[in-house]
């Protein structure tokens, strides 16, 4: 899978592709407001102008950050990311599989767990052997990397734990 490459996938919404932020730039004004409102329990000091920045901050293609939407049709359903870090002092906790957003009309359709699926095929082709992922990233939205680990942190003390596949 290269980077460029647009991802479909028979199961989701008609017409829903996957593909890098970086080309459908346009989707972070839909995307932006929606994730500080679905995060403001716990980004509090996030504005609106703070997650736009960080949305334009993904917007590469061989380097990381890395964003994926989930879109079709002209509408943006959702986001995943690969980042190299994700927790200030845990920079050894590397890449993470993060971001991961539905709008609230658009979930209960396997969208979430295609744009996990993107980010770990892509995490795979770069030969990561460990993806990480934080406790707000429903287990069933992932897999192991082809029999990789998994890493979920439970908790603000980043208590490290291998998520078995399946």
């Amino acid at each position: 899978m290269s980077l460029g490459t647009s991802i479909v996938f028979d199961s989701l919404p008609s017409g829903m592709r996957i593909d890098l932020l970086i080309d459908y730039p346009q989707y972070i004004t839909t995307l932006a407001p929606a994730l500080l409102d679905h995060w403001r329990f716990a980004l509090r000091e996030d504005t609106l102008d703070i997650r736009t920045v960080k949305l334009h901050c993904h917007l590469n293609r061989q380097s990381l950050p890395l964003a994926w939407v989930a879109h079709g049709n002209g509408q943006v359903y959702g986001t995943a990311a690969l980042r190299a870090s994700d927790i200030e002092g845990r920079e050894d906790l590397t890449p993470w599989l993060g971001g991961v957003f539905v709008l609230t009309a658009c979930r209960h359709r396997g969208i979430a767990r295609a744009l996990c699926e993107a980010v770990e095929k892509r995490a795979a082709h770069a030969g990561v052997d460990t993806l990480i992922s934080s406790p707000w990233i429903n287990r069933r939205c992932t897999r192991s990397l082809a029999g990789r680990p998994l890493i979920g942190l439970s908790g603000a003390g980043s208590t490290v734990t291998s998520w078995p596949s399946g």
